[in-house]
C-alpha cells in the first residue's frame, strides 16, 4: 500500500525537481526554494555530500505535508538504496537499471525508478517490479520515443529526465508521460545563490503543469 501511495503522490506532484549541489546546506536551500514554489517532489541526488542526512532532514521537516515527497537520486547500488530508505527516502531513482536496487526497494515497498533508454532495458525493469521508468537522458530523445515504447508497453508509466524545460513540458505530457523530472533548467539560479529566483522558476513550472492538466 505504501508503494502505491507514494507512486500516486509522485504522479500528483507532476514535476520532480532533481537537486544537485556541492554541499548539504545548498541542497537544503534548493529543496526548500523549489517546494516553496509549488514543485513538491524532490529527488535529492547522492552526488550531494551527506545526502542521507539531507534526506533525513527534509523528510522530518515536511513530515506533516503529504503533498511533499522526498526521494533519492543517483542511486547506483543496493547499499546506497538501503541507506537512502533508512534515512526516509520515499522513492529511489537511478540513471540506469540495477536488479539488486530493484530487489531492495521491493523489500521495503519503495518505488524504484531506473533510467532506461531501450525497450530491452524497459522490459527488464518491468519484470523486476518497477512501476515508473525514467526515460534518460531525455535530452538525447524526443517525445515521439514515448509513443513508440507505449505501443508494445501500453501499461508503461514514464518520467523523462534531462532536457525537460518549460517550453517542452507540454509536448512530453501530450506524448503520454505520467510526470517529468527537471534538473538544471529548474534550479539553475541556485548556482549564484538566488534561491528566490529558484522559487519563481518553480512557480512557473507549477503554473505550466496546471495549465497542461487543465
Amino acid at each position: 500500500m505504501q508503494k502505491v501511495e507514494n507512486l500516486l503522490r509522485l504522479q500528483k506532484a507532476g514535476v520532480v525537481a532533481v537537486v544537485r549541489d556541492d554541499n548539504p546546506e545548498g541542497a537544503l536551500k534548493q529543496s526548500d526554494a523549489v517546494i516553496a514554489g509549488g514543485v513538491t517532489a524532490i529527488e535529492l541526488t547522492f552526488t550531494v555530500p551527506q545526502a542521507d542526512k539531507v534526506i533525513a532532514e527534509l523528510t522530518k521537516k515536511y513530515a506533516d505535508d503529504q503533498s511533499v515527497i522526498i526521494g533519492a537520486g543517483t542511486v547506483l547500488d543496493p547499499v546506497t538504496a538501503r541507506l537512502a530508505i533508512m534515512a526516509g527516502a520515499e522513492f529511489i531513482v537511478s540513471p540506469s537499471f540495477n536488479k539488486e536496487v530493484a530487489t531492495i526497494c521491493n523489500l521495503y515497498a519503495i518505488p524504484y525508478t531506473p533510467g532506461c533508454m531501450t525497450p530491452t532495458e524497459i522490459q527488464r525493469a518491468l519484470e523486476t517490479g518497477c512501476d515508473l521508468i525514467k526515460l534518460f537522458p531525455g535530452s538525447a530523445m524526443h517525445p515521439g520515443m514515448v509513443k513508440a515504447v507505449k505501443a508494445p508497453f501500453p501499461q508503461l508509466s514514464i518520467m523523462p529526465t534531462g532536457g525537460v524545460a518549460l517550453d517542452n513540458m507540454a509536448e512530453w505530457f501530450a506524448a503520454g508521460v505520467s510526470l517529468v523530472g527537471a534538473g538544471s533548467n529548474l534550479t539553475a539560479k541556485a548556482k549564484t545563490g538566488d534561491y528566490a529566483g529558484v522559487t519563481e522558476t518553480a512557480k512557473a513550472y507549477k503554473a505550466e503543469l496546471d495549465r497542461i492538466r487543465g
